[in-house]
């Protein structure tokens, strides 16, 4: 934690700032699983008043990525193979369930887009850049939920994408991973394409699945 710094931007609250900064250092390791977040301390590293350290570690304990341990305050939360489990389990529901719809609902326009989203994810691969990567492949699984039409569907999506960050960032940290991510997506675009609701819920479980498989391992060598 001794190399933390803030990261600066001028239009974004300061609290949004301090947790950009804290949640960046904890998804690259700076800040371990376990390790406490002290508001005196982060608050003279970073040069800010207690207030927003306070605001940045409450938004923190919402993604899962912080957690308050009585008589001790709060610390980096480690993660837990059945809180994984359960997440990308409702991940995958929803997700199946958005991609079924949106093959009747996807316009030529939309497949194209989606297309372009494709190319961008498999740009990304070669960019060694994992944040970069990361947001490449949100946008991929978020607009085949926007394009299903429907709003709830939309908005539970986009609560739980918080929670699975941590997950998703652990899994694009490994490289051996990418040439599968990149033919996963090409064939869950594909399915879309033919319309098959039945085949394309079987590559977006497949394509978790692996995830899911991959997260628990790393989790289990972090034990």
């Amino acid at each position: 934690m001794e190399n933390l710094e803030l990261k600066s931007d001028t239009f974004l609250p300061l609290r949004d700032v301090v947790f950009h900064t804290l949640r960046e250092a904890i998804l690259k390791g700076d800040l371990k699983p376990g390790e406490r977040l002290m508001e005196l301390q982060l608050a003279e590293q970073l040069g800010v008043s207690r207030t927003p350290i306070r605001e940045a570690i409450r938004m923190l304990q919402q993604e899962g990525l912080a957690v308050s341990i009585p008589r001790k305050g709060a610390e980096v939360a480690k993660m837990m193979e059945k809180d994984m489990e359960d997440v990308l389990k409702i991940r995958e529901a929803l997700e199946i369930l958005a991609a079924q719809l949106a093959c009747d609902t996807m316009t030529d326009e939309q497949f194209g887009y989606l297309a372009e989203l494709e190319d961008v994810f498999a740009r990304a691969v070669r960019s060694d850049n994992l944040k970069q990567l990361a947001q490449a492949d949100i946008d991929f699984h978020d607009f085949i939920c926007q394009a299903a039409g429907n709003r709830r569907l939309t908005t539970m999506l986009s609560h739980l994408r918080e929670q699975i960050y941590r997950y998703r960032v652990e899994y694009l940290k490994d490289k051996e991973n990418y040439p599968c991510l990149i033919e996963e997506h090409k064939q869950i675009l594909s399915a879309l394409l033919a319309k098959d609701k039945e085949l394309v819920a079987a590559r977006i479980k497949k394509h978790l699945e692996n995830q899911q498989k991959a997260v628990k391992d790393i989790i289990r060598r972090q034990e």
